[in-house]
Order: C-alpha cells, then structure tokens, then sequence
C-alpha cells in the first residue's frame, strides 16, 4: 500500500489502519459482544503482515483491554506500526461512561496507556470525544503541554465540529481528526473536512462500512440473534425501515465491487477514501479472514461512473 502524510506530522500512514473498537470485549457500554483475544490478535498480526502500518485503539475499549491486545500483539514483532489511542472516556461504577478532560485525569490517563500498550512514547494521542465542550480549551493544553514533555509524538482529536476545532487549533496545532465518515453518516461534508484541508489537519475515519452494516452480510436473521450486550442490537440503522434501505445499498456495493474482485465493505471504505481530505480509514476485523476481506480496498479506487451510480442511490433512498 501507498503511504499518505497525516497532518503536519512526519508520520507516513498507510490508507488502511486496524481499529481495536470491537476487540475490547463485553463489560462496557458499546461493547460489540463476546471476543476471542487469540482471535482478536491474530486478525491485527494479519492486518500488519498485509501492510497496514498503524493501529488505532482508545483506553475506553473494553476499559483498556484492547490496549492490552494491541500490546500483546505487537510484542516482538521486527517493524513496530505506529499505535494511535485516545483520552477522556472514562467508565461509572455502573458501567456508562463520562467524559472528562480536566488535566489531571488526561495525565492519568496517558500513564496508564503507556503501560497497557508497553511504549515509552504514544505516536498519536486523541481527545476522543469534546466532552464537557466547557474544557475543551483545559483538554487541549494539556494534550500539548504532553507532546512537549516527548510523553506523545503528536496530538489530535476526535468528533469534534468545525466550531471546536477552531478553539483546539487556536491553542496548537492538530495533527488529526478523527471523525464518523460513511455512506450513511455524511455530516462533515458540510463544512469539517472543508476547515481540516485548509489547515494542513490529517483525517482517519472511523466506520467506513457503518459498524459492518455495508459490508453485504447481514440478514435480519442475523439482527435478531446479536446478543443484548452488542450496541447494533438497539442501532435504528439496524432496524426498519432503515435496515431494509441499508441492504440495498450494500447490494449495490456488492455488485460494483464484483466488478473488480472487491467486496461491499471494500467498496463503502474505497468511497470515504475519494475525499481529498481524507488521510485514512480505520477498519477492523475480529478474525483475521475479515482482514483479508476488505484489505484490497487500501489501493482499490472508484471511477467517476461508480461514484455517480453510488451517488444517484442515496439521493432516491436519503
């Protein structure tokens, strides 16, 4: 695969990078269910053998066990990928989760990571949500006050508006956003990447194949038998009258891709991978065949013709 720069680091990020939201497991709020940890190792070694060169990860996920899957997967290995993760999500006794950026919990924060994942240094370290807005200015200082210190390489963030982004970048610089982008959630279209390609700020999306709904795989046999600790079991998209739309949209990434020895999910992250302003696509996998799966749609590109076709079915079907 190609290597693009991300923002105004010197980081050479690959178009795919392995995301580590589904491997954290049950026991949090937006657990995806039951997961093997062998499993979950093995499809981020696949995804590394097959060229990806970063992994994304947060302390959030599985209240820190994915970090810990991250570490125990890349311990060892020749060429070490760059590891993105994230702070301000932090877990209630019962169970939900709060956002805090004040800076003291941020530095908390980071020591722990740094020990789950066994580095000295983060590559790249994330506001993940801009949770209290209030603190945004707090959260940020300290992120940067942090590279200063050489705890973290660089500095970015994640969900935040064009408004917030504003605020951070008035503060110091940011190296990345990482937003929701698929062909069903469009919102930064509007004016966020606009604000990021002016500002020399890198994007790696996050749910290119919309938690897997574009991927071609689902049934409503299949909805019906997601285990109650699985978020998508209560999703609208997952529902009528949404589910049935989204079907149909994977089948006609489906046969787009058939086209080129692609499947759906290769095809839904090809299309957030058109957009100038995008750096980079996190995808995931919870065994390693789901790796081999969507990995072609790191150098696969859409014509202009498949684009329009893309684009005439969600203007009929919004």
């Amino acid at each position: 695969m190609e290597t693009r720069q991300l923002g105004n680091s010197d980081l050479q990020i690959t178009p795919l990078g392995f995301g580590t939201f589904a491997l954290g497991g049950v026991g949090w709020a937006a657990s995806w269910g039951p997961q093997d940890d062998d499993a979950s190792v093995a499809s981020i070694q696949r995804a590394l053998d097959l060229g990806m060169n970063w992994i994304d990860t947060a302390a959030i996920y599985g209240v820190g066990h994915a970090e810990e899957v991250v570490a125990r997967a890349v311990k060892g290995r020749a060429s070490r990928p760059y590891i993105f993760t994230k702070c301000s999500r932090i877990p209630n006794p019962d169970g939900t989760i709060r956002g805090v950026l004040k800076a003291d919990s941020i530095r908390r924060e980071l020591e722990d990571s740094l020990r789950r994942l066994q580095v000295d240094v983060i590559d790249l370290y994330q506001i993940h949500w801009p949770n209290p807005d209030e603190d945004i200015e707090e959260g940020w200082t300290t992120l940067a006050q942090l590279k200063a210190e050489g705890k973290v390489r660089h500095i970015g963030v994640s969900n935040f508006n064009a408004d917030q982004l504003r605020r951070a970048q008035a503060i110091a610089p940011i190296t990345s956003l990482q937003p929701p982008y698929s062909l069903n959630r469009r919102e930064i279209e509007k004016d966020v990447l606009d604000f990021c390609l002016k500002n020399n700020i890198g994007v790696i999306v996050y749910s290119p194949m919309a938690s897997g709904l574009l991927t071609g795989k689902w049934t409503t046999e299949r909805v019906k038998s997601l285990p109650s600790s699985d978020w998508r079991s209560r999703s609208p998209e997952f529902q009528e009258p949404r589910f049935s739309r989204n079907l149909e949209l994977a089948k006609l990434l489906q046969n787009i891709g058939e086209r080129h020895n692609q499947n759906a999910g290769a095809v839904a992250i090809a299309w957030t991978l058109r957009h100038p302003a995008v750096t980079g696509a996190i995808v995931g996998g919870r065994h390693p065949e789901q790796v081999d799966e969507i990995i072609g749609a790191g150098d696969f590109r859409l014509n202009q013709e498949e684009l329009a076709e893309i684009e005439r079915f969600v203007q009929e079907h919004p």
